[in-house]
């Protein structure tokens, strides 16, 4: 039973390393629900990986039971194995493994130096930014002297939202609400979180194109997420046209002055994201949204269940 198992993981995992994440980045709906979007991504991801590491773990253990939890159990204590041992059964373990120590290193090393970058960003800045008095909500928001129309957040611990003081001067009040809503999205829902995992996976695995693509697509996502929150929070008779020309006035200045590990309002592809707030286009109905949310659920429980079902059995 293990090696049809191992086949199916494996069908399963160039589905996902290919044609559906290409089916995703194209899909017309993701832009009109960047939240359900997101959860598909994050399925995919991890039902991937799962996939992968499964099909190679699977058939390396094949000769030692009829279920990976046996042939698992048998293979760490050393029991003899029930059917012969070839060559490429002890290299589907070696890859295996080797697959798992790189995506979980690279996933904790892209951390930690994420981490790092943005800890020693935010003790530079603290040294020159100033509480934002002339920004909305100054307690919140800081300041930092630079012409150009610039701002930013530093995710972590210690959240820091910053407007640059030519952001302060060339935006009316409104825009700047704006901009400030949009940052304060990117805090609250933990969006740094969400793109993680596809940075790791893009450093892991450089050559294959759907890492790149799956990236750019969850960084887009985020920020149409973010934007889509930050309407909520508008007032006034156009918010989506208010945003809008915040993000146009921003575009200018975010060359240099976003540091790196940052979220920025001019994050993502700029001219979508404005096309889709002055043209949006009808928001996915909840028939919709719960079939993409069901289609994840989906994508995470079909390795669960192949990996699981034969010791059920």
């Amino acid at each position: 039973m293990l090696p049809a198992t191992a086949t199916a993981l494996a069908v399963l995992a160039a589905l996902l390393a290919w044609p559906v994440p290409a089916a995703l980045a194209r899909a017309g709906w993701a832009r009109r629900d960047p939240l359900a979007a997101l959860v598909c991504w994050q399925a995919i991801g991890l039902a991937g990986g799962l996939s992968i590491i499964g099909a190679l773990l699977v058939h390396g253990l094949a000769p030692w039971g009829h279920s990976l939890p046996e042939a698992w159990w048998h293979w760490v204590t050393r029991q003899p194995a029930v059917e012969p041992v070839r060559g490429d059964h002890w290299v589907a373990q070696t890859l295996a493994a080797v697959l798992a120590l790189e995506l979980l290193g690279v996933l904790a090393l892209s951390w930690v130096r994420t981490a790092r970058t943005r800890r020693r960003h935010r003790e530079l800045l603290e040294l020159v930014v100033r509480p934002g008095s002339s920004a909305p909500d100054p307690d919140e928001t800081l300041l930092l002297d630079h012409p150009a129309p610039v701002a930013f957040c530093i995710p972590g611990a210690r959240p820091l939202l910053v407007l640059s003081s030519g952001m302060v001067a060339e935006l009316p009040g409104e825009q700047l609400a704006a901009v400030v809503a949009h940052e304060r999205a990117h805090l609250r829902e933990h969006h740094h979180l969400l793109l993680l995992p596809f940075v790791a996976w893009r450093a892991a695995l450089p050559v294959l194109p759907a890492a790149d693509r799956a990236h750019d697509a969850v960084r887009d996502l985020v920020e149409m997420r973010a934007d889509d929150v930050a309407l909520t929070a508008l007032p006034g008779p156009d918010p989506r046209r208010t945003l809008a020309a915040a993000i146009v006035a921003s575009a200018g200045g975010a060359g240099g002055g976003v540091p790196a590990g940052a979220l920025a309002v001019t994050g993502g592809a700029v001219a979508a994201r404005v096309r889709r707030l002055l043209a949006p286009a009808a928001p996915l109905p909840p028939a919709g949204r719960a079939g993409a949310i069901a289609a994840a659920l989906g994508l995470l429980l079909v390795p669960t269940v192949l990996l699981l079902l034969p010791a059920v059995a």
